[in-house]
């Protein structure tokens, strides 16, 4: 089959680190173009992974290259709107990093504009496509566990300084809720199957911040009665980072980090965790080079795209609530 050509915008430490030196080695994809509003830094990307062109201008880049299909955006959050539609109304799909946008309303915008040009959108994340995420997928689904009742997730990661704009508020929207929350609580919805929510209580923290929060705890109920907590901070005092998420059944429980699946089989509790020698870091790897393989094999009209437009609207308006919950101090009914 004929290769998808596609142009990466934004060359950042995604861009850099993750996405370009995996995609460079997929055989079915060739990378077009490269764009940032760094001219030296575009041309240096271009040359290091001998990329044909190179472009500082977005709208000129989507002129010029005709022929891409698709267009993975690794661009600041606060572009995130501007880059996704443009490209959008240029006829590419697109690959947006999370999160998809700052509010529900620029979600919304941009899922109506996929609509409109009848172009796909998949929104980066990357934590559904660690292999032990997908095996304790795979077992839920099956009803392995039995109903799934509760879910508990979180990540403790102290503040990179390398991207300051992340505790401006007009730019990244938010602080760690839409840093590290928005991830926790997508893979946590997603495990359970994307319950409808009907009611958020949150408490942010602003410690060592201004304008936005550097820590976070909220506690999601569900209309079908089962719950999640979501715990996420740039500033819980703790020698390490911790990221977790745990999910509780009717017949058993499964855990990620360090990864564990308890059934209950014949009265008694088993451990039934296919065995893994993968490290932290191998499972980080293989989840972006799964993601964006799906990404290019969506591309290429093998297969429908995972994690949707849509699901970033819910995952948006769940974001709304936290911040409005926080702000009220009370709790907040989703609509």
């Amino acid at each position: 089959m004929q290769k998808a050509r596609i142009a990466v915008v934004g060359l950042g430490t995604s861009g850099q680190t993750v996405h370009l030196p995996i995609l460079t080695k997929f055989p079915d994809t060739e990378i077009v173009a490269v764009c940032d509003v760094e001219g030296s830094k575009a041309e240096f990307v271009a040359k290091k992974y001998d990329i044909p062109r190179y472009y500082t201008d977005l709208d000129e880049m989507l002129k010029a290259e005709e022929d891409i299909v698709g267009v993975d955006i690794c661009t600041s959050t606060f572009t995130h709107r501007d880059v996704a539609i443009a490209a959008l109304e240029a006829k590419k799909h697109v690959l947006v990093e999370k999160p998809l946008a700052r509010t529900q309303k620029e979600a919304i915008e941009i899922q109506t504009a996929g609509k409109k040009n009848q172009r796909k959108i998949m929104v980066g994340m990357n934590n559904r496509f660690r292999p032990d995420a997908m095996i304790l997928k795979s077992m839920i689904q099956g009803g392995e566990l039995g109903k799934i009742y509760y879910a508990k997730s979180g990540w403790l990661r102290k503040l990179k300084t390398a991207s300051p704009w992340l505790t401006r508020k007009e730019k990244s929207g938010g602080g760690v809720v839409l840093d590290l929350g928005i991830v926790m609580f997508d893979l946590a919805f997603w495990l359970m199957g994307y319950p409808e929510a009907k009611e958020v209580v949150a408490a942010n923290y602003s410690h060592n911040t201004r304008g936005v929060e550097d820590s976070s705890v909220v506690f999601i109920r569900m209309k079908s009665g089962s719950s999640i907590t979501i715990e996420s901070s740039w500033s819980f005092e703790s020698d390490q980072d911790f990221y977790y998420c745990d999910c509780f059944g009717t017949e058993g429980s499964g855990s990620l980090n360090p990864f564990r699946i308890l059934k209950r089989m014949h009265g008694n509790l088993v451990n039934v965790t296919p065995v893994s020698h993968e490290t932290p870091q191998t499972l980080y790897w293989k989840s972006y080079e799964t993601e964006l393989k799906h990404w290019i094999g969506s591309l290429r009209g093998l297969h429908p795209v995972i994690s949707t437009a849509e699901e970033a609207v819910h995952r948006m308006k769940i974001v709304d609530a936290i911040y409005q919950s926080a702000q009220k101090g009370k709790s907040i009914v989703v609509k």
